[in-house]
């Protein structure tokens, strides 16, 4: 049951979010109008009431899906905040808004619907097609009935009820879509003049006093968090691999020959084609003109073979390998269709194709050479098999050491030594850990995390949650064994906690250095801009001064890879009389913008096809979220005192 869950991750999320989520999945419509409050309710709807237990169970769940969907880069902290707490509330409230309307209303689905529903979930089908096994095996995984995930569907639809028909319906009005349309594609031709802040920096002189009175001004820009310098054991192939045997000629043999259909040269020709294209949908007449133009080019090919390539460069209509000659290069058995396989690979050297019927129209093959399928040699692979060899041995290595290093870790709470004695591994070292993150290796300076090879390990954050876990950092025991991924383990300890702090003058100047220069490098850019805007506006219209670039034609559709500061910049100038000179500052300087044409947008630009599906999406989620805020306004929603608690993050009583 377990490779089960491990083999289909996705469709377990999508069973969880229907079974098991109360904040987002019922077990029945009727069941939320006839919900009875507990002692600690939170927010009242209507009469009915979310509580304490049912915000706590929420907040559980979607840490658990969360962490399931992102196993390496969630942090559970990102949801202990006001604002996370208070979405997460709202988001039980307009549930529950939408169960009572649909409950009011009535709403509901017919058997056929749900059936419907179900057969269309990609999870539960097979080649396409809903398959009942499949449905039995999951649920029996999940130790769900078909009657619960049935009940949980029908009610989901029946919500959506009340306000699916509003996105569908959406339109946005035709006076609108053509003001957004001519909006989008309103073009200025444009000219730009960059002043790049990094031509400045030569000129620049930055002073250790300057760099003291910054240090001193700006501490907590320079405020490093608490951290923790670790030990820590990394299992992984290449730790495995360490301790295996050398493996003998003898053994690397027998494996060969237990094997030897995997080291098949597999058999290909070098072929030259002339294609004669069918169109789509081509009438039979077309086909037939089609494969006697063909047959007629077959005909004068066989007659001189050495003009091939030039009857290809005239006549092939694959215009990829016409101007080659016709030429495709070596194809390798297996990587075609088989009705052109048949054809090409029953060709000998030399040979030449009759007319074949394959992708796009018929095809004249020419086979230019021919090498049959070919068992590499124990010398030619020998590398290549001690490689797999050792993997595999590595692999039932890793295993044997996994399960040692758990018990291990566990058995010597207050070292990693003796299960790197054990197991052959080095216990490793690395500084510079923090909660969110790890610091910049030029911050920390020698055995920064940041700079390890192992930096992806460390940065992860469950290693960095068991790193401030109340074992590790206070108890000063020894993590768990950490699963990165099926190859990859680790154990931690905690060998030192540095409180948070402003760093030592002389671990930052050198970062205060190239700030204060980047700062003084950009105000000098941008002087040097603003003065030469100045000129440029009183100098004559119809010249260009010099250092513009090459005329380029802008829209908001087609931004010619600007950026929108200064697309919106060509775009809001006034045009009455042009040319017209903008001046815009960005991280890198200051760019002047001369603008010299503009034109009215139009409506039938062909980059504009999708936009009245994606508008009407808008405009419908617009509507949506109206109809739920009158829905909200009508259930008297109100706030008790307990939720206060609750988005403050103190302990409730139903958790």
């Amino acid at each position: 049951m377990f490779d089960f869950i491990r083999t289909h991750q996705r469709l377990m999320q999508l069973l969880l979010l229907v079974l098991i989520l109360p904040s987002f999945a019922l077990i029945g419509v009727s069941g939320y109008s006839t919900y009875v409050s507990g002692d600690h309710d939170l927010v009242k709807v209507a009469g009915s009431a979310i509580t304490v237990q049912e915000f706590d169970q929420a907040r559980r769940n979607q840490l658990q899906q969360l962490q399931q969907s992102n196993p390496g880069g969630f942090d559970p902290s990102s949801l202990d905040n006001e604002p996370a707490r208070k979405a997460l509330l709202e988001s039980l409230i307009d549930r529950r808004v939408l169960v009572l309307a649909a409950t009011k209303e009535r709403f509901n689905v017919s058997d056929r619907t749900l059936r419907q529903a179900i057969a269309s979930i990609p999870e539960l089908q097979v080649n396409g097609q809903f398959s009942a096994e499949r449905y039995s095996d999951v649920l029996k995984s999940m130790g769900a009935t078909s009657k619960d995930f049935e009940q949980s569907r029908r009610a989901e639809l029946s919500i959506d009820r009340v306000l699916g028909p509003v996105a569908i319906t959406a339109h946005v009005p035709k006076p609108i879509l053509n003001s957004i349309e001519q909006a989008l594609t309103a073009q200025r031709t444009v000219r730009l003049r960059t002043y790049a802040a990094a031509d400045y920096a030569k000129d620049i002189t930055v002073t250790d006093a300057d760099i003291k009175a910054w240090y001193d001004q700006n501490p907590q820009k320079l405020k490093l968090p608490e951290q923790v310098s670790i030990q820590y054991l990394l299992l992984n192939e290449a730790a495995a691999m360490q301790g295996l045997p050398a493996t003998s000629t003898h053994d690397l043999q027998k494996y060969y020959e237990q094997n030897k259909a995997h080291y098949a040269q597999p058999a290909r020709v070098m072929l030259s084609h002339i294609l004669i294209s069918v169109p789509v949908g081509a009438t039979d007449a077309q086909r037939e003109t089609a494969l006697q133009k063909a047959q007629q080019i077959a005909k004068e090919v066989a007659a001189d073979k050495s003009n091939f390539a030039d009857i290809a460069r005239a006549q092939s209509q694959d215009a990829g390998t016409a101007k080659e000659g016709g030429r495709l290069g070596w194809i390798t058995k297996g990587s075609w269709p088989a009705t052109l396989e048949t054809a090409v690979f029953a060709l000998k050297k030399g040979e030449l194709s009759a007319p074949v019927d394959g992708p796009g129209g018929y095809h004249i093959f020419l086979a230019d050479d021919v090498q049959p399928e070919k068992i590499q040699s124990f010398d030619e692979v020998k590398s290549k098999v001690e490689t797999e060899v050792r993997r595999q041995l590595a692999a039932d290595h890793f295993a044997d050491m996994a399960t040692k290093l758990t018990s291990l870790v566990y058995d010597n709470q207050s070292s990693l030594q003796p299960a790197a004695d054990t197991l052959g591994l080095k216990v490793k070292t690395a500084s510079g850990i923090a909660r969110e993150r790890l610091l910049p290796a030029d911050e920390i300076g020698d055995g920064a995390a940041a700079a390890s090879p192992d930096a992806a390990v460390l940065g992860d954050a469950r290693v960095r949650r068991a790193l401030f876990s109340s074992q590790v950092l206070v108890d000063k025991q020894n993590s768990g064994v950490i699963e990165i991924s099926p190859d990859t383990m680790v154990a931690v300890r905690v060998q030192k906690l540095s409180p948070a702090q402003v760093p030592a003058i002389d671990k930052v100047s050198s970062l205060i250095r190239q700030q204060l220069l980047a700062e003084r490098s950009l105000a000098a850019a941008e002087k040097a801009g603003e003065s030469a805007l100045a000129g440029f506006e009183k100098e004559a219209a119809a010249k260009v001064p010099d250092g513009f670039g090459a005329p380029l034609a802008i829209s908001r559709i087609n931004p010619q890879g600007l950026d929108k500061q200064t697309i919106d910049v060509a775009l809001s100038a006034s045009t009455q009389s042009l040319p017209v000179y903008q001046g815009i500052k960005n991280a890198q300087g200051y760019v002047v913008v001369r603008i010299e044409q503009a034109s009215a947008g139009k409506s039938d630009n062909p980059l504009l096809a999708t936009l009245p599906t994606e508008l009407s999406q808008a405009w419908g989620h617009a509507q949506e979220n109206a109809v739920l805020g009158a829905l909200r306004s009508e259930s008297k929603i109100k706030m008790l005192p307990e939720a206060d608690k609750a988005l403050a993050g103190e302990a409730t009583q139903g958790g």
